[in-house]
């Protein structure tokens, strides 16, 4: 018997060394030290309104989401709100619908419009607002508007309705060709072999105004919101425009990126956030 219960021992201990030797991830301060978990949590806690920037198909990122959100809501007596870039804001009702219990989520996933990877990575998150009786809100602009304004530029969305316009953050957008953001959409479109002539940088302000517009209209308790990483890295993408329309909260920022090596922060991911949750690049992907 104790021999048995000394080989189950030395088999979790070296269970333990290898997990230390070779972690999941590593979290880091936008400076560069490695940090824990539970000071990560601790300090974001304290913001108003929290970001967590993910790269789509990293499944440690979207248990991070999980993580943070279920941990904060626990603390927060008076509840959180959860917002998601991937959920659009014409499906707001089928949202409000599911996570009251009013409809089942077989209903709810045949009628909304959902990411291809929404059962494995965001399910989860409106799995866990049902049960815990949080908000939830689908921040994003409806993707037929963004699709239109990359055809034809901010301007042309003056000719929609007003059941349209209620859909997406108040016109006219504000758009800085110059400011670096949208130089780097627009570098992206380039590189992607888009038309040169698309307003590929002006559809992504859209979103990013009515991400953040949404986000204001809904505040009224902390908020926590996802998206993809260039929606909040660097403070820009959402953050500019929710300083326009909820201005002085406090505001923290969690992105992840993957490297090479984890053992530290590489010099291009410093103070793309508050904290950056850092995955190795062999680490599997959900789609």
């Amino acid at each position: 018997m104790k021999k048995n219960l000394l080989t189950i021992l030395t088999g979790l201990m070296a269970i333990a060394v290898q997990a230390q030797e070779n972690p999941a991830y590593r979290i880091f301060t936008g400076e560069g030290d490695e940090v824990d978990y539970t000071t990560m949590l601790k300090t974001v806690s304290k913001a108003d309104v929290v970001f967590i920037g993910e790269t789509h198909n990293c499944p440690i990122a979207h248990w991070i989401e999980y993580e943070v959100i279920s941990d904060i809501a626990r603390k927060s007596p008076d509840g959180l709100v959860v917002g998601a870039e991937m959920l659009e804001s014409d499906n707001q009702l089928l949202v409000d619908e599911y996570v009251s219990g009013l409809i089942s989520s077989d209903r709810f996933e045949s009628e909304a419009k959902l990411w291809d990877n929404h059962y494995t990575d965001y399910a989860p998150l409106l799995y866990l607002a049902r049960d815990k009786g949080l908000r939830f809100i689908a921040t994003n602009v409806p993707r037929r508007y963004a699709s239109y304004v990359k055809d034809n530029g901010l301007d042309a969305l003056n000719a929609l309705s007003d059941a349209a316009k209620v859909l997406m953050a108040p016109l006219p957008i504000a758009y800085d060709e110059a400011s670096e953001d949208n130089g780097m959409f627009a570098f992206m479109n380039m590189m992607a072999g888009h038309d040169s002539q698309s307003y590929y940088a002006e559809a992504q302000a859209l979103k990013d105004a009515t991400m953040a517009w949404f986000i204001a209209e809904n505040f009224d308790r902390k908020f926590i919101h996802v998206n993809g990483n260039f929606h909040s890295d660097n403070n820009g993408g959402i953050i500019p425009y929710l300083n326009i329309y909820l201005p002085d909260k406090h505001i923290a920022t969690i992105c992840c990126v993957r490297q090479e090596e984890i053992t530290h922060l590489d010099k291009e991911n410093q103070y793309r956030a508050d904290f950056i949750v850092c995955v190795p690049e062999e680490m599997t992907m959900t789609f």
